[in-house]
């Protein structure tokens, strides 16, 4: 009987599959090509083309994660964490996770230990507000229909931070936004831990105006991963700063406002206040 053709589903499927399980060993470009069969070069395309990342990036994901497993053991050094994920040393752990989590191993490791994080609450024109603050900027904000909860959700980010609850000059800046569109602010500094992709995301949610909607296969498109709707959305998704990274102006291509972390409903308002200010400044 003669053997099925492969298509490139198949191809990237055992692609994906020798990576996660052979990632110990770092393999490279030549080799995972060479396994499913197509030369280095458009293996390099396929898989960036149906993956939304590059084989090299979608290796340093899986390292990263594994590495995190590790380290969530008080017991675990560094070193353990490097050599169990098949790097060469604790430096190319460091270069590892500067790249993908936005921090070092040792801070992820240490839950935020030597940070200190101002907090508090706030009324906006959604519903009270948590915004928290490093030295270096707004490193969480998010709508605090239980105050508790919202605490918590900062707490599970930060686990070993310092936290004080306290107003500072860096969280009434922030605050400016409910009165004023973010082009019309002063630079606001912010500190965010996130991938390189999700960082990439943010910075472009945060160059949307006021009163425009996007899908999110324009911040795709934007971003020229045009396959990447739903890493995307993933991104999207995992957005630490309400209101002030605007994710809630991207919508589904076919129009529906979509989910939204804080509220589907709180979206729907958010579009249509922002909406009738623009159409009063007009």
């Amino acid at each position: 009987m003669k053997e099925k053709e492969k298509t490139n589903f198949d191809r990237i499927e055992e692609a994906i599959g020798y990576i996660t399980t052979h990632f110990k060993t770092q393999p490279g470009l030549d080799e995972v090509a060479e396994k499913i069969h197509v030369s280095p070069y458009h293996f390099q395309r396929l898989f960036t083309d149906w993956a939304g990342v590059s084989p090299k990036k979608f290796l340093q994901y899986i390292s990263v994660e594994h590495a995190k497993n590790i380290l969530k053991d008080r017991r675990s050094s560094l070193f353990d964490a490097a050599f169990e994920t098949g790097l060469s040393g604790t430096g190319r752990l460091h270069d590892l996770f500067i790249n993908i989590e936005g921090m070092t191993p040792g801070e992820y490791k240490n839950g935020g230990e030597n940070l200190s994080i101002n907090y508090s609450y706030a009324e906006s024109p959604f519903g009270n507000i948590l915004v928290a603050s490093t030295s270096k900027g707004i490193c969480h904000m998010a709508f605090a229909d239980d105050e508790q909860q919202a605490l918590a959700a900062l707490h599970k980010i930060f686990p070993n931070a310092q936290y004080k609850q306290m107003v500072d000059l860096i969280q009434q800046n922030a605050l400016y936004i409910f009165t004023k569109d973010w082009e019309n602010l002063d630079k606001i500094k912010l500190h965010l831990k996130g991938t390189a992709f999700q960082l990439k995301v943010w910075e472009t949610l945060l160059k949307i105006p006021m009163g425009r909607l996007l899908t999110y296969g324009n911040i795709a498109e934007a971003l020229h991963t045009p396959k990447a709707s739903q890493a995307v959305g993933s991104a999207v998704g995992n957005n630490p700063v309400a209101f002030l990274i605007p994710c809630h102006r991207v919508i589904q291509s076919t129009g529906v406002i979509g989910q939204y972390h804080w509220g589907s409903n709180r979206k729907t308002a958010m579009i249509g206040w922002e909406a009738a200010k623009v159409d009063a400044d007009n």
